[in-house]
């Protein structure tokens, strides 16, 4: 966000409010999907319940499939920018491992109740998100091939089996959290469990990816 001074501040405070109702969109989504399920709630249902009109929910989120994977991009651009800006000799495993042990450790401070709101636990009960979990994985995948591919002398086909790895780190992590909770553990415990499992595999795939 760019900030700005004087009076030419209005396009921060836009920005400001538009996260906002986008937040308050996805959160609440999120707690209608926790109580009743994701098939079962509808589009003009999550619209009402966060007091907008369904239009503009659809102004943020053009289908009912982005309220469940709203961080997508964010997470997409973030790993691929990591991996891009890294220093040489640092392995794209390397480059991520702060950032991916770090979504890790938000999960410790989630509100128990909205655990059951989350892609994890919605895929681990839901075909439909299950899917849409894969299909996440699948494009997160090529943005990372892409970014190994720019940045790393490797043949193609050997960036897009790194991209796949790596991809496959947040799969594992969407897939645990999901059964972890699916059988009642904590946030916290999910966070503690997951922590070292993942900081291992980024340990080894450290190992493979350092040229």
């Amino acid at each position: 966000m760019v900030w700005y001074t004087d009076g030419v501040t209005e396009p921060g405070l836009r920005d400001r409010k538009k996260a906002r109702t986008r937040r308050l969109i996805a959160e609440t989504a999120a707690r209608l999907f926790a109580e009743r399920g994701y098939e079962q709630v509808t589009v003009s249902e999550i619209a009402r319940a966060a007091e907008v009109a369904e239009q503009t929910l659809y102004n943020y989120f053009p289908t009912k499939e982005q309220l469940v994977t709203d961080r997508e991009a964010e997470i997409q651009e973030r790993l691929t920018d990591l991996i891009r800006s890294r220093p040489a000799g640092i392995s794209p495993a390397a480059a991520i491992r702060g950032f991916v042990l770090e979504t890790i450790s938000a999960i410790r401070g989630m509100p128990a109740e909205n655990v059951r709101g989350n892609l994890g636990y919605l895929a681990a009960i839901s075909p439909a998100v299950n899917r849409l979990a894969l299909e996440v994985t699948d494009r997160q995948a090529a943005a990372l091939t892409t970014a190994i591919s720019e940045t790393s002398p490797v043949a193609p086909e050997v960036a897009r089996l790194q991209g796949i790895a790596l991809a496959g780190v947040f799969r594992i992590i969407i897939g645990e959290s999901g059964r972890r909770a699916s059988e009642g553990q904590t946030p916290a415990e999910i966070a503690e469990a997951l922590h070292p499992q993942v900081e291992n595999i980024l340990a080894e795939l450290d190992r493979w990816l350092t040229r």
